[in-house]
């Protein structure tokens, strides 16, 4: 037998926490880091259907955005508390200053940016998403990323999202911030 040759294992020592509009990516890029690290994704979404046992369109319809906000917020910090991972939050989530506040306390916070044109290319087709049920899906778009921009932009990192680039290249990307802010380190173990 040769000798053994150490490996790098990769930890998370925080969870991270992709932002970004909807369509940006961060449910396949969290799943990607995920499968990387050997840790949880969760999605703040998700765990409040979950939760409902509604889809987040007729939570909407049924109880309101002020409803699905203030669950939202409780659901993050439910996910926050536990071991890290990486979460995906709703694009709406890092609007609230309760939430900003507490996801840079306590994760690392990337700022998935992408372009109108990405975007839309990404959600026109979905009918999931309650806030583009309007007559004119785009311009609702449109707005959203306008509004919400400022909002994103206090992110502490951020990576532009290319269209051609591929989920793992986005990854990557991530992954170099994760390196440098020292929420992934390299372990050594021996095989």
């Amino acid at each position: 037998m040769g000798e053994s040759v150490p490996q790098q294992d990769l930890k998370l020592t925080r969870s991270v926490v992709l932002v970004g509009m909807m369509g940006a990516g961060k449910t396949a890029i969290g799943r990607a880091l995920a499968a990387e690290l050997g840790v949880e994704m969760r999605d703040s979404d998700a765990e409040i259907v979950a939760s409902a046992q509604l889809s987040i369109a007729e939570i909407f319809e049924k109880y309101g955005e002020p409803f699905f906000r203030d669950k939202e917020g409780k659901v993050i910090a439910r996910l926050l508390d536990g071991p890290p991972c990486i979460l995906s939050t709703g694009g709406g989530a890092w609007l609230s200053e309760d939430n900003r506040r507490m996801l840079m306390a306590q994760a690392c916070v990337v700022w998935l940016k992408a372009d109108l044109d990405l975007l839309w290319s990404r959600v026109r087709h979905k009918s999931h998403r309650p806030l583009l049920r309007t007559s004119n899906p785009k311009a609702t778009l449109t707005q959203l990323l306008e509004d919400r921009t400022p909002a994103y932009a206090l992110a502490p990192n951020k990576v532009e999202v290319e269209p051609q680039w591929s989920i793992e290249d986005t990854a990557s990307r991530v992954m170099d911030i994760l390196r440098a802010q020292g929420a992934v380190i390299s372990e050594a173990r021996a095989e």
